[in-house]
């Protein structure tokens, strides 16, 4: 069988959306700061990253609907190309020194509608383009790539504002137009034509579909929880090693090797979930969490802490990999962009309600009481996740089709 690095429309998507990635994460980081810096106010520069996230959660069931309704190859070429012209619009006006709250409102809103347009119509796409042998591995790899992209945009982003506000956002023009080009190249097996329903029909199939099905229903509540606390303890311990005086420097440090640990696991993933069971790849992240969390108590040293957060993020994928080949496997095409259009709003909710729990908890406890009590609730959950029957049934890859 051809390997991956060898299938060229796989090589195509994956090469366009790192490029995409670098430069998307570089403008999202550098997004508050130029919003500060130009309008000087805190709120104005929260104000944008809502309308971000927001848009993104407003739009993520139509969008799943809209990539199961439309061709999905160019539901990717014209995100990318949206999204190069609304970054261009704001580097060029940063540029002339007109730039205004209201413009960077709407370039926020189109980005977050975009990926929420893109995300349905790639992951509907992957079955198509790779062999069903490879699709463990075509996952992973993917979320190699976010992590890998999120680090070096970030890292980026940072110097870029150094050298001019609007340069972040030029270069994600670049990297979105070069995206384009490259995705001009992808070829995609023609998909058969799906039933025409009303729009508003379609959008709740897609949630019946993932609802009506007890192994899928369970996993979307496993993401859920998963992220509400982990986005919760992570703002918690921030705000726990500035209390403790750690340098912003070490800060920096114990995100990037969050990113790193979950790099790692990407690359490892197809491996561990062929050793693995479903349940036992699953579980494993939670009693991860639930053994590495408390720890946070004891550390003072950002260094270490980083290490912590590396452990963390380590079995992830796994998890990922393992749950997301099952649900593209079992769900038939012409649903797969709605199935992940459902499971990007539930994990996103989950992700942003997950700092808001974490601020209230920093706020109105000791930061120790915080991060134990985070860690308390991942251990409930850990021992749901690991007697729940539905998990402990959850078929192995080789019986999935």
């Amino acid at each position: 069988m051809t390997p991956l690095s060898r299938n060229r429309n796989y090589t195509v998507l994956w090469t366009s959306q790192a490029l995409s990635e670098v430069g998307f994460n570089a403008s999202l980081i550098a997004f508050p700061l130029v919003v500060l810096m130009v309008t000087g106010s805190a709120a104005a520069s929260g104000l944008v990253l809502a309308v971000d996230a927001v848009a993104q959660l407003v739009a993520g069931l139509p969008g799943g609907a809209l990539a199961d309704r439309w061709d999905r190859r160019r539901v990717m070429l014209c995100c990318e190309a949206v999204q190069a012209v609304a970054v261009a619009s704001l580097a060029v006006a940063l540029w002339q020194g007109i730039a205004t709250v209201p413009h960077m409102v709407v370039v926020a809103a189109v980005l977050g509608t975009c990926r929420a347009l893109f995300e349905p119509a790639e992951d509907a796409s992957l079955p198509r383009i790779v062999p069903e042998s490879q699709l463990a591995s075509a996952v992973s790899l993917n979320a190699a790539r976010s992590s890998v992209g999120q680090m070096a945009g970030t890292a980026l982003g940072g110097f870029l504002v150094a050298v001019g506000r609007w340069v972040p956002f030029a270069v994600d023009a670049v990297t979105h137009a070069m995206a384009f080009a490259g995705l001009l190249f992808l070829r995609m097996p023609p998909s058969p034509p799906a039933e025409r329903r009303h729009f508003l029909r379609e959008v709740l199939d897609g949630l019946r579909w993932v609802l009506g099905r007890p192994e899928m229903r369970v996993t979307a509540w496993c993401a859920v929880t998963l992220n509400l606390f982990f986005s919760a303890y992570y703002l918690v311990i921030i705000v726990l090693a500035q209390s403790r005086g750690v340098p912003s420097g070490e800060i920096g440090v114990m995100a990037a090797m969050l990113g790193a640990g979950g790099v790692l696991g990407a690359l490892i993933a197809p491996r561990l979930s062929a050793l693995l069971s479903p349940h036992q790849a699953i579980a494993g992240v939670f009693w991860a969490l639930t053994a590495l969390a408390p720890l946070a108590v004891f550390v003072s040293n950002g260094y270490l802490m980083g290490a912590l957060f590396a452990g963390m993020a380590l079995l992830a994928p796994t998890a990922n990999t393992v749950i997301t080949t099952y649900q593209l496997l079992r769900t038939p095409d012409e649903l797969r962009g709605r199935l992940s259009g459902v499971m990007n709003v539930v994990v996103g909710t989950a992700a942003a309600l997950g700092p808001a729990l974490g601020g209230v908890l920093a706020q109105l406890l000791p930061g120790s009481g915080a991060v134990l009590l985070c860690a308390g609730g991942i251990a409930v959950i850990t021992v749901l996740v690991t007697v729940h029957p539905v998990l402990r049934a959850y078929p192995r890859k080789d019986v999935m089709a």
